[in-house]
């Protein structure tokens, strides 16, 4: 996962620090076309700054960080800009294989695995595995893998439907909590600040249950050159905000 270095930072620190930040990690290809660069390229650079950031996150205090690295739309690109984003999840993830345990992080997929190669299914067990052996309260990346919003609420829609036919619920028991429990995220707090970059203004299917009373921001800025300064920027406007959760402030 790399070396992780201390943080200097002071202006993300402190009171109100969000426990939960998720990111639409977009831009890469754009980024690539402007470098004069293949579109594969773009992923290898957002891949190196996924790891920074959660560094950066980590040492801040942040307890989880949950990126959207592939959507079920995903498929649709080119085989070889697939598989360039495949190759490269490999190499992180057996990367972090090695390194998790001594770094203290904990890593989660979130998504649909079975159209996933065997291979990376098997490595995403192996960190799941890890996972377990950490303390709870260790840092955690979560990993949004051939994920969609609808497409989660669908699936944990099914598993309560099975539980209700088998008898094990009644539609009657269905609540905000039991329901969140069948999620992709179950025992994951919602995400208190979303961030996209890259000057587009929408969440692309992208954690559609859980981000109810998430604050929003977006950035021009291309994932690739997203750095630590951007994400104290994000901070600092999430700190800004009053969070009312549909009441009144008194």
């Amino acid at each position: 996962m790399g070396e992780f270095v201390k943080s200097t930072d002071t202006a993300g620190q402190g009171k109100n620090l969000p426990r939960h930040i998720a990111i639409i990690m977009d831009g890469n290809g754009r980024w690539a076309t402007r470098q004069g660069l293949p579109r594969t390229a773009g992923h290898k650079a957002g891949a190196e700054t996924f790891r920074r950031i959660a560094t950066y996150c980590k040492n801040l205090g942040v307890q989880y960080l949950t990126v959207y690295a592939f959507s079920t739309e995903n498929w649709k690109r080119s085989e070889t800009e697939v598989s360039a984003i495949m190759t490269l999840l490999k190499k992180y993830l057996l990367e972090a294989v090695d390194t998790m345990e001594q770094d203290h992080i904990r890593l989660r997929f979130l998504g649909d695995m079975t159209p996933i190669k065997p291979e990376l299914r098997a490595l995403a067990r192996q960190t799941d595995e890890i996972s377990d052996h950490l303390a709870p309260g260790d840092f955690q990346a979560n990993i949004c893998l051939n994920y969609g919003g609808r497409d989660e609420i669908l699936r944990a829609v099914r598993r309560f439907a099975a539980d209700c036919a088998a008898g094990e619920k009644r539609p009657e028991d269905l609540d905000d909590a039991l329901f969140s429990g069948y999620l992709d995220s179950a025992g994951i707090p919602d995400p208190e600040l979303i961030i996209r970059p890259s000057g587009e203004l929408r969440l692309s299917n992208f954690l559609l249950w859980q981000c109810a009373y998430s604050e929003f921001y977006f950035t021009d800025v291309l994932w690739p050159d997203f750095d630590e300064a951007e994400l104290d920027r994000a901070i600092a406007a999430y700190r800004a905000r009053d969070r009312r959760f549909g009441g009144v402030k008194k």
